[in-house]
């Protein structure tokens, strides 16, 4: 276990007889090593001289924890922009296993049966392990002694769920924590066209300064409120970002797709920066739309200014329906990234979500048109537009 002091350099003795450097490096327990310790600097340092010499590098982390920018953290996020396209080069090799969302630390069948996924074939338990038919013989790890010690009233739940669990739980300020989120993935289920559903938009434009915030559409099914990524359009890093802006093209295009595949019977939308496109989107559907944001604008649904009330209302509704697992999501690595990346900032009127900083790379826009689709839902529903449809075709997401 690497102290959570300052970070010493790793050696190693493998070199040859004439000194030349160690091509392969490893570096342990890497959700510690983090700007204070100097771990960013130590792995800059690693990374690039094994780079020099032709070699290679292994991390071995406990699961990290969101927003504290460990270099465990960053490796996590270069995984998922190679898994989404947005990365030039995919030379990393990620393999990450962790227990079931739904384990219940205060069960022990449940806690048992998350451990025994977490530690594979190394989990000592009586019928052998769980990832491999037929199972591989008992591990050595004692999965009793690791219940007693999460049940240890000194353990820190959310440490357990890392060490122990492998899960990449929250930051103390998470708006959602990441085993509540993955509880309610559903990738299996098939949005067909001609369905029900609502829309949830997020616009941005470029910024003076900063990353310039990412433009999101989200729809919901209106009959079970199942969440399903339309499109996010998010400024590229590095020098493929310089002077980016929002496609409008693209995203009008996919709005236009939006309406022509599903009946759409209701948009809610944040017109910052969008006004006359939104005001051109009222104009085309607004009269046809069967859920109203209001009478005059029907699509417009502000998520700043004096409108507190209501946008803290509408975040605890959609937190509400996480928590107790009445939506489901298509699991998409974007929208988990946007909702996870939220974090609670308390007003006078209750919590509301915010980035971690306002010029912070860590986007929430896909998670604020989640929110917007999921209110819209609320509303259909309320009109009992829910009712079941005969698809009419298939798409998935």
């Amino acid at each position: 276990m690497l102290p959570r002091g300052k970070i010493e350099p790793i050696t190693s003795s493998a070199r040859s007889v004439k000194g030349a450097p160690f091509i392969f490096a490893l570096m342990d327990q890497t959700e510690e090593w983090v700007k204070s310790n100097g771990g960013l600097g130590l792995f800059e340092n690693v990374k690039n001289n094994t780079a020099k010499t032709g070699g290679s590098f292994v991390e071995s982390p406990n699961a990290f924890t969101p927003g504290e920018g460990s270099v465990a953290e960053n490796s996590a996020a270069f995984w998922d922009r190679i898994h989404e396209g947005r990365a030039k080069d995919d030379g990393l090799y990620y393999d990450h296993r962790e227990a079931p969302p739904e384990t219940d630390m205060a069960d022990r069948e449940s806690l048992i049966a998350g451990l025994r996924v977490a530690y594979g074939d190394s989990a000592a338990h009586p019928d052998g392990c769980v990832l491999h038919q037929p199972p591989c013989p008992p591990g050595h790890v004692d999965l009793d002694h690791l219940v007693a010690t999460i049940w240890d009233p000194t353990s820190d739940p959310q440490v357990s769920r890392s060490d122990f669990l492998n899960q990449i739980t929250h930051a103390s300020d998470s708006w959602l924590s990441q085993p509540e989120w993955a509880g309610c993935a559903d990738a299996s289920r098939i949005v067909a066209d001609g369905e029900a559903v609502v829309l949830g938009f997020d616009g941005s434009r470029a910024r003076a300064r900063g990353v310039t915030d990412a433009t999101a559409l989200v729809g919901c099914r209106v009959s079970d409120g199942h969440l399903f990524l339309l499109g996010c359009w998010e400024q590229p890093e590095g020098p493929a970002g310089q002077d980016w802006r929002v496609p409008v093209l693209e995203v009008l295009a996919s709005v236009e797709e939006a309406f022509s595949r599903f009946r759409v019977v209701g948009m809610y939308a944040d017109p910052a920066k969008w006004e006359g496109h939104i005001a051109d989107w009222e104009a085309r559907w607004g009269s046809s739309l069967q859920v109203k944001a209001t009478r005059d604008h029907p699509i417009e649904w502000w998520m700043t200014g004096g409108r507190s009330n209501l946008i803290v209302r509408a975040l605890d509704k959609f937190h509400s329906a996480v928590l107790d697992k009445e939506l489901t999501h298509d699991g998409s690595s974007v929208l988990t990234r946007h909702v996870l990346n939220a974090r609670r900032r308390k007003g006078r009127s209750g919590i509301q979500i915010m980035k971690e900083h306002p010029d912070s790379a860590r986007k929430i826009d896909a998670a604020v048109a989640s929110v917007l689709a999921w209110q819209a839902r609320l509303d259909a529903v309320a009109k009992g537009l829910a009712e079941e449809e005969e698809p009419m075709g298939g798409f998935t997401f």
